[in-house]
Formats: C-alpha cells, sequence, structure tokens
C-alpha cells in the first residue's frame, strides 16, 4: 500500500514507523502537522490530494485531525496507552503512578479524541527508566507490533475495527503542578518518579539558585546526605541534590524562558549553572571502580571479555564527553581482554556533536571544531585497535557521528528495535569521524553517498541487509546487555578470533600504507572547518533551531519542512 504518515514531528517512533513500513514493502511518504491549525490542515489536505494514500497513520499526533479527512477515509492514530487510556499524557502518568504494566492502541480518528475503535493493541512492561527512554524503548516495540497488525488487518480488507469496551480512564495533561517536587518533605524515589516522567520534555520546573529551572532526569545517589533541597557535590557534568532521604543526581537543567527570549537549551547542569554553583566538591568516580554509584562511564570484565558502557543524556556527546570517554577506553584497551565491547545499554548510543554545548558556547565555531576533534579522537583509537576484537553493541539509535564512531569497530551489533541515521545532510554538515573510510568499507561507494544524500532512517534490519550491521540482537531492551555479554563471551571463546586479531594489525597496516588515516580524517576536517567558521552556513540556524525548539522555514535552509522539524516529543540532541 502507500502510506501517509501523519506527525507532529519525525521524532523516533515516527521514523521507525516509516523505516519498518518501507522493509515491509510499503511505500511512506510523511506530513508534518507544523504551524497554527490552519496551516496544519492545509498541509494534510495537500498530502492527501497530491499522494492519494491507501491509508493515513498518525504514529505520534499532539492535534486532532480534521473532521472532513476522518469521516472521508480511515486514519488510524497510535496512541501509547492500552485500551481505554485517554488523554494527552499518557505514559507521564504511567511513569508518575509506577505502573509496571502499559500498552499502545491503534485507534481510528473520530470526534472523540482516543476514543475511536480500536484496529490492534500491544502490552508493554515498564522498567524503572526515564519516558523518553520508555518510549524509545518498550513502548517503541508495543507500537511497532501494533501497526503492523493495523495496516495488515486493513489491507486484508475484511477485519472490523471494535469498538472501545471496558473502563475508560481519561486523565487530564500532566502540568507542572503535578510535577512540583517539595524538597523538604518527598523522598528519593518519589523525586526520581518525578523526575522520569518528565526527563526528555517538559522537564521538571524548580527554583535553584535565584532562578528557575526545568530539571531533565535524575539519578539516585546511594551515600551521599545533607539537608534537603542542599546542593551536595558534582559529577561528569552533574549535580548532586538532597532530598528528604538521601540524594539524587541532576545530570542536565533548562533555563526558564523569559518574556520576549528565544527558547533555552538543556545543557549539562555544571555547565548551566555556571557562575552561580557555590563551592562544590568534585566526586568523580573512575569507570571500573566497584559500587552502586551514579556513572555515565562504566566498566567491567567478564573473562576475556571487557565491557565499555556509556550513557550521555540525548546521545549527545560534548567536548569533556568524548575526552572522559577516550581516556575510559585507552585503560581498557590496556586490559587483557581479546573482545571489548563499546555501548551495550538499553537506549541512544551516540548521536554525535553536543549540538546543546556547542550553542550555548561563546563561540558555538570554536566549539564545533573542538568537538569534532574530540570525537575524530575517539573514532581514531577504536580504528587503531588491532590487538583485540572490539564490537559496538547498540541497543538503542544512532545518529550521525554517532553511527560513524559504531561503524569503527570490527562488529557492529544491534537491537532489532533500534534505528541508524548515518548522515549528516539535516543539519547542514559533511560530516567527519572517518566516515568517507568506514562506510563505504561496509556499504560499497554508491551505498554510502545514497544513505547520506538521501539522509533517511535505516532500521535495524535493512541495516544488516546493506552491511552497516553484522548481527541482529532481538531481545527486550532491558536484556540487551545481558544479551550482548553472553554473546560477546562466545565470540572471545570461538577458534577463529585469535586468528582474527592476529590479522588486524597487518590489515591495519596495508590499508594504511595504501592511503593513511590521516588523509581521510583531513580532507573531512577541511570542509567541516569551512562550515564551522562560515557564519552564514546553514548549520548554524539549523543548529539553533533544532536545540531552541524553533521552526525553520524551507526558504532559510533550502531543507523540506521534514528535514528540520524538531523531535519535541523525544528530543535526539545530538549531531
Amino acid at each position: 500500500m502507500h502510506i501517509l504518515l501523519l506527525a507532529s514531528a519525525f521524532n523516533s517512533l515516527t521514523q521507525r514507523v516509516r523505516a519498518e513500513l518501507a522493509d515491509h514493502g510499503h511505500t511512506v511518504t510523511c506530513c508534518l502537522a507544523l504551524g497554527d491549525e490552519a496551516e496544519r490542515d492545509a498541509a494534510l489536505r495537500e498530502a492527501l490530494r497530491r499522494d492519494r494514500p491507501d491509508l493515513v497513520l498518525a504514529p505520534m499526533l499532539r492535534t486532532a485531525v480534521p473532521r472532513d479527512v476522518w469521516a472521508a477515509r480511515p486514519v488510524l492514530i497510535v496512541h501509547p496507552g492500552p485500551v481505554g487510556d485517554r488523554g494527552p499524557s499518557s505514559l507521564d502518568w504511567a511513569v508518575h503512578q509506577g505502573e509496571d504494566r502499559w500498552g499502545v492502541t491503534v485507534l481510528q480518528a473520530a470526534a472523540e479524541l482516543d476514543g475511536g475503535d480500536v484496529w490492534a493493541s500491544a502490552p508493554c512492561p515498564v522498567p524503572p527508566v526515564g519516558k523518553s527512554d520508555l518510549y524509545r524503548g518498550e513502548v517503541s516495540d508495543a507500537a511497532l507490533a501494533a501497526v503492523l497488525t493495523a495496516v495488515e488487518r486493513f489491507a486484508g480488507g475484511t477485519y472490523t475495527p471494535q469498538p472501545q469496551r471496558g473502563p475508560v480512564r481519561a486523565r487530564p495533561y500532566f502540568d507542572q503542578s503535578l510535577r512540583r517536587i517539595d524538597w523538604s518533605a518527598d523522598r528519593t524515589d518519589t523525586v526520581l518518579r518525578k523526575l522520569r516522567a518528565a526527563d526528555s520534555q517538559p522537564g521538571v520546573l524548580d527554583e535553584l539558585l535565584g532562578d528557575e529551572w526545568f530539571l531533565h532526569g535524575g539519578h539516585p545517589e546511594p551515600e551521599l546526605r545533607g539537608r534537603a533541597g542542599e546542593l551536595l557535590a558534582t559529577r561528569a557534568g552533574a549535580v548532586c541534590r538532597a532530598t528528604a532521604d538521601g540524594a539524587v543526581w541532576l545530570p542536565e537543567l533548562r533555563r526558564r524562558r523569559r518574556p520576549g527570549e528565544p527558547g533555552q537549551v538543556k545543557l549539562p547542569a555544571v555547565l548551566a549553572l555556571a557562575g552561580r554553583l557555590p563551592e562544590l566538591p568534585e566526586l568523580p568516580v573512575p569507570p571500573d571502580a566497584p559500587g552502586r554509584g551514579w556513572r555515565d562511564i562504566g566498566y567491567r570484565e567478564e573473562g576475556p571479555v571487557g565491557f565499555l558502557s556509556f550513557s550521555f543524556p540525548g546521545g549527545a556527546m560534548s567536548t569533556a564527553h568524548c575526552a572522559r570517554l577516550l581516556a575510559a577506553y585507552r585503560q581498557a584497551c590496556a586490559r587483557p581482554t581479546a573482545v571489548l565491547v563499546l555501548g551495550g545499554g538499553r537506549d541512544f548510543f551516540s548521536n554525535g556533536i553536543h549540538l546543546g554545548v556547542i550553542e550555548a558556547a561563546a563561540d558555538p565555531a570554536e566549539e564545533s571544531w573542538a568537538n569534532i576533534n574530540a570525537m575524530d579522537d575517539l573514532v581514531a583509537a577504536v580504528l587503531t585497535t588491532t590487538d583485540r576484537l572490539v564490537v559496538a553493541a547498540l541497543g538503542g539509535n544512532a545518529a550521525a557521528g554517532g553511527a560513524m564512531l559504531a561503524l569503527a569497530a570490527d562488529e557492529v551489533w544491534c537491537r532489532e528495535g533500534a534505528v541508524l541515521n548515518p548522515h549528516y545532510r539535516l543539519m547542514g554538515l559533511y560530516g567527519s569521524e572517518y566516515w568517507t573510510y568506514t562506510l563505504p568499507r561496509r556499504v560499497g561507494a554508491a551505498a554510502a553517498e545514497r544513505l547520506t544524500g538521501q539522509a533517511l532512517p535505516v532500521s535495524a534490519a535493512a541495516a544488516q541487509r546493506i552491511g552497516l550491521v553484522d548481527r541482529l540482537v532481538g531481545c527486550a531492551p532491558q536484556e540487551f546487555p545481558a544479551e550482548t555479554a553472553r554473546l560477546a563471551a562466545r565470540l572471545a571463546a570461538l577458534p577463529g578470533t585469535q586468528s582474527r586479531i592476529a590479522r588486524k594489525k597487518a590489515d591495519r597496516e596495508r590499508e594504511e600504507a595504501a592511503e593513511p588515516l590521516s588523509a581521510y580524517r583531513e580532507r573531512e576536517l577541511a570542509r567541516m572547518r569551512r562550515t564551522f567558521f562560515d557564519p552564514d552556513a546553514p548549520y548554524h540556524a539549523l543548529r539553533r533551531a533544532f536545540v531552541r525548539k524553533d521552526r525553520l522555514r524551507p526558504a532559510v535552509t533550502g531543507l523540506a519542512p521534514l528535514d528540520v522539524a524538531a523531535d519535541r516529543a523525544a528530543p535526539e540532541a545530538g549531531g
């Protein structure tokens, strides 16, 4: 069939639905519901006239579909809640109330929002993670199962959607009055639940050091204690704040926008509070240190396998992130292991350079240049590792330089639900991270040109078919770390692994003699530098719009509206 996707943003779920429907043989176009009501409705009607779709499907939609549209043809809405759940904040309520089971429903658009007949539904668990992580993981898996069932039923032409029966839970918008933290009374588990229900958007509005901030994300601190509400320490860009019975780490803050100001940028907490923070101890935790304390980079060993895990908010990697991860990587390479697993977490692998930190810098061009060089240093270290096998384990999505970081490894393992965006064009960049070496080497020159030029998301299955991915891992998000460990142990034990390692050094020397890695880096960076230091380059407007959640007109950038739509449901803030 030909399917028109109607979405408020080209977010992670919309990307996955588009990619997997294409994998199933459907042709798919997308219409973004942007602007005011008149603009949105006009764009939708024009898309319907132009594309004449067999079906309209809305993976993530915050606005109502016009009556004349759904009355004339079936429009299927993906609602992130079980049958009977209604309202605009389903996942917020589920996380806030500590639900352990949830679901996704595909229903037909009707006069009553979320009240239409049901085409399909699928259940999912709710682990103790943030809302956006849940959305990209368990909810995304359930949504795809329900969407594929609904599309198959619609294509068959004989299925009758079922009216909703049973209890109805219609809940209001989850506003800031419900999210407010009472630092003097709220226990750590309550604070974490509130933070997790708002971790990516909209954040929890709070007062701190004489200003109003949105708090994004949170992690428990098992040992530090202090006066409730007091700031206790810093670590890896995060600040630790005391609760009524413990403490939590706050990784990111965004200052509340004042009247007349542009949108504010979400930043590492220490950077956001620069100039305001009192003198606090910095309490770093080595990646391999024992204990339960929060860290964003960790290392452990299981026999001949080393695991270097990392988790940065939104998958974005600042200059500092890259430097710390490179140091940890070098330490891991000093250990006597045969296999080193890079990544292995359940959410984002990496989305490349940190556009938020760049935007907030005194000189964004200089910070862009520092950040891309730090990414290149990290990728170069992986590419030149010849004394062990390196596996990039993608439990979640990867994009731009983050996707190229994965391609530097000897093998790329990817959870079946992940989506890859191996391109830079939508941010107005040529790209670096040695992509002109690694991407053609894996998929061929023609496919590399197509991937970077078309700039479309690729499903994990399609990535394996074209050579971007070596192994698909079919498991739930929560199971990915353990499944990766099992596969890595098996790889280390294979008789051929040592011979592969022995060949790596000779292969690298041969390729280096043909064309040194430094030549690829120099060519890529020459083009990146011209873009970074050209104030009129589209990159600067695109970056600003992305991190400040503004909308750019196509005439500003030369790109289609789809290309510049900000993801407001689950922002992927890397570059």
